[in-house]
């Protein structure tokens, strides 16, 4: 994990798998839990990256967020032509986990703060990528 803090922009690299936030499952008396065992750990080590990013207090007022993705590429994806993660996971479930590991890290107050929000996902290789499968992810308090 890597970190920059540079007052209004928050950028930290986190390694691992991005796991999305998905649907919980009630296993009775009001107790609910993930149905994927996979976001917990993604959401840890986005906290962490969070935390050693930035350690002010909560930034205020709106926010914009630029999240890259870095999948696996699959083994069946042909070498010598560019694919497209257009599979699973949906970009939407990979930011509501990373947004609610931000916020748990006490980057911002509330995660309806962020008013401008651009995600993508990308294979291992790709332009823009990752060497392996992580993300970056930059908090600005300018939005353009």
């Amino acid at each position: 994990m890597t970190a920059v803090d540079t007052g209004a922009t928050v950028a930290f690299t986190v390694y691992g798998t991005p796991a999305p936030q998905g649907s919980k499952r009630a296993l009775g008396r009001g107790v609910m839990v993930e149905s994927s065992a996979k976001v917990a750990p993604w959401r840890a080590d986005v906290r962490q990256a969070a935390m050693e990013a930035y350690s002010g207090p909560p930034l205020s007022g709106p926010l914009s967020v630029v999240a890259v993705f870095t999948l696996s590429r699959p083994k069946s994806a042909p070498k010598r032509r560019r694919v497209w993660p257009d599979k699973r996971p949906d970009p939407d479930k990979l930011i509501r986990s990373t947004l609610d590991a931000i916020g748990s890290a006490g980057t911002w107050g509330d995660d309806a703060q962020v008013v401008r929000l651009d995600a993508r996902k990308l294979y291992t290789g790709d332009p823009g990528a990752l060497d392996r499968p992580g993300a970056t992810v930059t908090v600005s308090t300018e939005i353009e």
